[in-house]
């Protein structure tokens, strides 16, 4: 008896370790707000304690059987959904990173529900957060000119955080204008930025980044202040400041100026296969949530404009 508990007790750990590394990983990359990670920690947690075993140990008929239980406890398709979804995070990026041999919710489907479109930014927002950095001297304030030059390149690209904070002077091809990105799971693409954001990069370049790097070598395009790769914390940290700064008054994070991204861009009549390359989305109906985002905005328009809205 004694040894279980000892066993149990060892897999409830090293589950609470894997599931704030994930929260970590989901604060970070995706900006998913307080509430919804409290969520996601007690469904996994909730999970785990069923289970009685490491959360990597668990297979497809572990996830049917804990989903029977709960439908049998009479939960609602919402909180079925939502424990759904926070299972498929935590196993794909479990399968990505080696924990897992596989996705156990591979095969799993969710109750029909409405889908929520992703936070985002107006256009008018997006440019006062781009201007909330101090960009009159790139000598004296370089650190924030670097910021700046980040936010710009950030907006062009639709880029991950993890992605724009690994980026390399290598990677950036001024004359062709592309970067070269590694995503999820080691796939490399290329991105076109635009002529702004390249203005932006040249100038930083030249001026602001050998200013932050006082003649250390760095192989990163945009060093901490103290010449390593930034990382993204510090950035996240950035952004949330330089939202306050902007009159911004809710939650946002790198992510958010990937959604902006994309949803300005199928505002203006982008080819959706196009805006999946450049965000590097394994699967298109990934991408097509941003068609729903673009006939949302269509509605608002013809209801606010139209004399019969």
């Amino acid at each position: 008896m004694a040894v279980a508990q000892t066993n149990q007790n060892s897999a409830s750990a090293r589950s609470q370790a894997s599931i704030d590394a994930h929260l970590d990983h989901l604060w970070l990359e995706r900006g998913l707000s307080r509430a919804t990670l409290a969520g996601y920690r007690q469904d996994l947690t909730g999970f785990a304690d069923w289970l009685q075993r490491d959360l990597t140990a668990a297979c497809e008929a572990d996830l049917q059987a804990f989903l029977a239980a709960r439908l049998g406890e009479r939960r609602s398709p919402r909180t079925v959904a939502r424990f759904l979804a926070a299972a498929r995070s935590f196993y794909r990026r479990a399968a990505e990173t080696g924990l897992t041999q596989a996705d156990p919710t591979a095969n799993l489907t969710s109750p029909l529900l409405g889908r929520p479109l992703p936070g985002s930014l107006s256009e008018a927002e997006v440019e006062r957060l781009l201007r909330a950095p101090r960009s009159d001297d790139p000598l004296g304030a370089a650190g924030e000119y670097r910021d700046r030059t980040m936010l710009e390149v950030l907006y062009a690209t639709g880029l991950r955080v993890s992605e724009l904070v690994g980026l390399t002077v290598a990677a950036l091809n001024t004359r062709r204008g592309t970067v070269q990105v590694v995503g999820k799971g080691g796939k490399e693409r290329l991105v076109p930025v635009g002529e702004v954001a390249l203005d932006w990069v040249a100038r930083y370049f030249t001026q602001a980044r050998p200013n932050i790097l006082k003649g250390r070598a760095s192989d990163a395009l945009f060093p901490s202040n103290r010449g390593q790769a930034m990382t993204r914390q510090t950035f996240w940290h950035a952004i949330k400041r330089y939202a306050t700064t902007a009159g911004i008054d809710r939650e946002i994070s790198p992510h958010t100026l990937r959604h902006a991204f994309a949803t300005h861009l199928v505002n203006h009549g982008a080819d959706l296969r196009a805006v999946q390359l450049m965000l590097g989305h394994a699967d298109l109906s990934t991408t097509q949530i941003y068609t729903h985002v673009a006939r949302d905005r269509l509605k608002r328009l013809h209801a606010e404009h139209h004399p019969r809205g």
